[in-house]
């Protein structure tokens, strides 16, 4: 079984001196900080949740999502700390496993590209497109698999493990245990599975394997570990909002009535003696859904945390392969896959969303084409003096990001996917435009 003293160590990757505990500020929350000072989670302002922003203001970025998640992640570790108190290392309070989850919370969504999911299918699809299979030769098999099945989890650790603030030097240097429960995921992509679902590129298999030694995961096959048991409760939050909240804004929007979320909500929390007067007595139909998500958000954070301490004996073994709320009460569980199949039916296929989504594959496919091709030149010459006039200007324009000659050509395509995917929405709209001669 996997133990708390190691899961809840505080070493931090990659540390180069002994950092002690600041009056007020743990280790834990010095991780909570390097990540809302990044430049990755700044970003997130710019990258769609699942509305395009420009439809209105009260819309989600990834960035207000991944807020939200980090706050209902924070209740979520608090309150299985609580729960679990004594099982808890020396030093270790319930405090600490919420700020380990909400860091890890916080950091979940740095990974994707813009345009939200589109963005992953445009990039897997443009590594696919026959008209680029040249593009991948020299790759091991392994590596192509990491572009043809792009995955914005495997980027987020990247970038929290490489790629901001010391590169190639421990990243944002995260204790191990705010990396373990932001893995959710701890496989490379040779077992992505018929879901493509994998976390760790090969450019970061061996810190994957340092993360999964120092925490004490358990192997499953080469290259998979099991969970860290706080990612559970990462992915429960991620679910929590995701689910909800996209109706809620929906609602906002015009897309759904009022009526049909709040009776999706009501069905999740009325079992659970919701005062309806309460909520009633709000003004509008927006401030009473908004009443309404919280009564139904406290109600599966609470069913949550007692599934948790449930079933932490199986997470301790590595056995538990279903997420937390597939194992809640029927009213929690049922509700929360049919506000997910709600969204599916009625808000993804709005017209304005698919609009976007046709534009992200267009905009993508020309930063990439444009950008890989110089890639491989560069690859291929190993000198950058030996490029083309426009091959040397598109690797100028990455600025002190751009990828050196010596790097091998699967390093130099992950350091331009750095720079294609930190790009906001319309940063990459407006490059695409200059690169087609438009601007």
């Amino acid at each position: 079984m996997m133990q708390w003293h190691r899961l809840l160590s505080t070493g931090r990757h990659a540390h180069h001196s002994l950092a002690l505990d600041e009056i007020g500020r743990s280790h834990f929350h010095k991780d909570y900080d390097r990540i809302v000072f990044s430049n990755a989670f700044r970003r997130l302002g710019g990258k769609t949740q699942v509305h395009p922003q420009s439809q209105q203001d009260l819309a989600h970025s990834r960035l207000v999502h991944s807020l939200e998640v980090g706050s209902v992640g924070r209740s979520l570790g608090i309150r299985v700390g609580e729960h679990i108190r004594e099982q808890l290392p020396h030093g270790i309070t319930p405090d600490d496993l919420g700020v380990i989850v909400q860091s890890a919370c916080l950091a979940h969504d740095i990974g994707n590209p813009p345009f939200g999911h589109a963005g992953e299918y445009a990039i897997r699809d443009f590594f696919r497109h026959p008209d680029h299979q040249g593009l991948l030769d020299g790759l091991r098999p392994l590596e192509q698999q990491d572009l043809t099945t792009y995955e914005g989890n495997a980027q987020g650790l990247r970038l929290a493990t490489r790629v901001e603030y010391h590169l190639n030097d421990g990243g944002l240097r995260l204790t191990w245990p705010t990396l373990g429960a932001l893995l959710k995921y701890p496989w490379h992509a040779g077992h992505a599975g018929q879901k493509e679902k994998f976390g760790c590129f090969q450019s970061e298999l061996p810190i994957l394997q340092q993360i999964a030694q120092q925490l004490g995961l358990l192997e499953q096959a080469p290259g998979k570990w099991c969970r860290h048991p706080l990612a559970y409760l990462m992915e429960a939050a991620d679910d929590i909002c995701y689910a909800l909240i996209d109706l809620e804004d929906a609602v906002s929007l015009g897309l759904l009535p009022y009526e049909q979320v709040a009776q999706l909500m009501l069905g999740i929390c009325q079992p659970f003696a919701v005062n309806l007067l309460e909520i009633e007595q709000e003004a509008s139909a927006n401030r009473r859904l908004a009443a309404l998500r919280g009564k139904t958000m406290e109600t599966i954070i609470q069913e949550v945390v007692q599934v948790f301490c449930r079933l932490l004996p199986l997470m301790l073994k590595g056995e538990l392969s279903q997420d937390l709320i597939s194992h809640c009460r029927p009213e929690v569980c049922q509700g929360i896959q049919a506000a997910k199949q709600l969204a599916v039916d009625k808000v993804f296929t709005n017209m304005s969303k698919l609009q976007t989504e046709l534009g992200a594959y267009e905009v993508l496919s020309t930063l990439l084409g444009s950008f890989v091709s110089a890639g491989q030149a560069l690859a291929q010459c190993q000198d950058e003096q030996q490029l083309s006039f426009r091959h040397k200007r598109l690797l100028s324009f990455m600025g002190d990001e751009r990828p050196k000659a010596q790097d091998s050509q699967y390093e130099i395509y992950m350091r331009i996917l750095d720079f294609v995917v930190g790009m906001s929405d319309r940063n990459a709209q407006q490059l695409a435009r200059v690169l087609r001669g438009l601007e």
